[in-house]
């Protein structure tokens, strides 16, 4: 069986999976964001924070829409990828002292994750299309959408002043 928890025989199944791994993978980074918004000391840096935490609380209900139009219930699989790259930020941030600093490692941290979320959701777009379900390909794409602008959005908070007040 490998790395996954049932086999995987057809695109639909590797489609599901994905599915199940980015829902749980919102909901880690649902509970996680609350913690960053409270560590962050820049204000711009604490509203991106909290304005993709209502974001990421809104594609969970994507996500569950996308396995019920898919005619499955909403379910969850552990993500060692997202668990990881949510337990380094935690690591570097609790090693961070000067609050500018920790500004740019949180920064870092939630562009990780912006990336790891484009990367899957990118894939659930190409997938649902390729299995003829336009339908399900139109809502994760709307969320794929939103993470690419959420990422934009650190980077010009990073390059205008985070990663200068650093220095």
């Amino acid at each position: 069986m490998g790395l996954f928890s049932k086999d995987i025989k057809t695109l639909d199944d590797l489609f599901i999976h994905t599915l199940q791994d980015i829902y749980y993978a919102e909901q880690q980074i649902t509970n996680a964001l609350p913690d960053m918004v409270e560590k962050a000391s820049d204000p711009q840096l604490k509203q991106a924070f909290q304005t993709h935490l209502g974001e990421s609380e809104q594609h969970v209900k994507m996500v569950e829409q996308v396995f019920r139009m898919h005619g499955h219930d909403p379910q969850g699989v552990t993500c060692p990828a997202i668990d990881g790259i949510i337990d380094e930020a935690q690591d570097i941030a609790g090693d961070v002292e000067d609050p500018e600093v920790l500004d740019a490692a949180l920064l870092a941290a939630a562009q990780a994750v912006e990336h790891y979320e484009i990367t899957r959701y990118g894939t659930l777009v190409a997938w649902a299309k390729q299995l003829g379900r336009d339908d399900c390909a139109g809502v994760l794409h709307q969320i794929l959408e939103q993470e690419k602008a959420t990422d934009q959005k650190l980077t010009r908070i990073a390059e205008s002043k985070i990663n200068t007040k650093a220095a």
